[in-house]
């Protein structure tokens, strides 16, 4: 594969629900643009809605005084993905497995597990305040960078 520059973009918004539309939509687009196939661009999307969601609802808690910050970055190897808030944080080892019995029925707890299940890589990192989620895609030898 010959070298490919890599490719960045960042932008802070607030933490309303209109912000989690807007981090899809550049995944996706972001995605596009890195040559991946559709079925990794509508997981990669599906992850980061998952992310940008946990980061406005969970992390921000809608709070008009916390923004919400997502950097995209393509290159050779790898698309990586970084959602953060400026919440008060949270225990990764705390959250609940959704496929045990008892929360099988549970309407939330699944955005982790569905963004382990179409990223390569999930990376949880304290911040002070806040949590910063890194999402990571292998590119394939195929695939060109944005």
């Amino acid at each position: 594969m010959p070298n490919t520059p890599t490719t960045r973009t960042t932008f802070t918004l607030p933490s309303t629900l209109d912000t989690v539309d807007r981090v899809e939509q550049e995944a996706e687009s972001f995605a596009n643009r890195a040559g991946f196939a559709e079925d990794d661009i509508s997981n990669i999307a599906m992850a980061v809605r998952e992310a940008a969601v946990n980061a406005v609802i969970h992390g921000n808690s809608y709070s008009r005084d916390k923004e919400v910050t997502a950097s995209f970055e393509a290159n050779d190897n790898d698309l990586v993905i970084r959602i953060s808030d400026q919440g008060p944080g949270f225990n990764e080892e705390a959250i609940p497995d959704p496929l045990s019995p008892e929360n099988i029925l549970r309407g939330s707890g699944r955005g982790v597990f569905l963004m382990r299940a179409f990223m390569d890589e999930v990376h949880f990192r304290q911040l002070s305040p806040g949590t910063e989620l890194t999402l990571i895609k292998h590119r394939l030898p195929a695939q060109d960078a944005a």
